[in-house]
């Protein structure tokens, strides 16, 4: 299939954003829309090809890098260093993260300039986790989407990752014209949102990801409660970000089955 890609700027909530787009080339009529939310990193290798993949199942993909507000990102959270902050983190182990003595001991390992621009990074990315102010350059992306011509018409979903999971969540509770929402790892709503969750979600979670998945029994029974429409999916012994194949988490069995499921959902929900 021939694709259209393409970085671009958008307006977001009272700034410019970059995002990425990907749809198809040739469609000869509008077709469906997906906000697709970043992880952790930011719009990085993975997303672009996830907007792609999308792209190449029928739908107008666009990425906004929720970092670039302005229309670039700050230098910590410059692509270079965030990739090798990813790198620290594939050696030091996930648990340093919530572990200030294990991130100095490991960040200790490292010359003196490189352990300064890791932590440098770590430290932007904790403050950029501004969830309100994603959520509502989301819902300014999500305007710009449908405005397209290639769009226009056409029913918008969500699909989120890690961060861009409970992202994408947040944004069914915001945005009543969403015709979808896919969590991929995200963090439950908090239960005062779920009155307000506006269209159908569907939940991947990998079993061994116990600081996520540990709230999706509880997250289920209050959306029940509430008439919400809500579908988790738990792969047994699955880590977090298991969908991520650029990364040693990856868990091809559940991935494959997350995205067919993605897609039949998508196909119901946005037709």
């Amino acid at each position: 299939m021939r694709l259209h890609t393409e970085w671009l700027e958008y307006p977001g909530d009272g700034a410019v954003l970059r995002a990425y787009l990907a749809r198809p080339a040739g469609a000869s009529a509008p077709v469906p829309g997906l906000l697709l939310i970043q992880e952790m990193w930011g719009v990085d290798d993975h997303i672009e090809d996830l907007a792609r993949r999308y792209a190449e199942a029928g739908y107008a993909a666009l990425a906004p890098d929720l970092f670039s507000r302005g229309g670039s990102r700050p230098a910590p959270l410059a692509a270079a260093r965030v990739d090798a902050f990813k790198k620290f983190m594939d050696v030091a182990g996930p648990a340093v993260w919530g572990s200030p003595a294990d991130m100095q001991a490991a960040l200790g390992r490292l010359p003196a300039e490189e352990a300064g621009q890791v932590a440098q990074t770590q430290q932007a990315l904790g403050t950029a986790r501004d969830m309100p102010r994603h959520v509502a350059d989301l819902r300014a992306a999500a305007a710009w989407l449908r405005a397209q011509p290639f769009c226009a018409g056409r029913r918008l979903g969500s699909v989120g990752y890690c961060m861009g999971g409970g992202l994408s969540a947040l944004l069914a509770a915001e945005d009543p014209e969403l015709g979808g929402a896919v969590i991929y790892y995200g963090s439950a709503l908090p239960a005062e949102r779920i009155a307000t969750v506006h269209c159908p979600v569907l939940g991947f979670y990998g079993g061994d990801d116990h600081r996520i998945t540990g709230a999706v029994p509880a997250f289920a029974e209050a959306m029940a409660a509430a008439g919400k429409v809500f579908t988790p999916r738990i792969y047994a012994g699955a880590p977090h970000a298991f969908f991520n194949d650029t990364r040693s988490a990856y868990r091809a069995e559940p991935a494959r089955d997350a995205w067919a499921r993605t897609l039949a959902f998508f196909a119901e929900h946005l037709a």
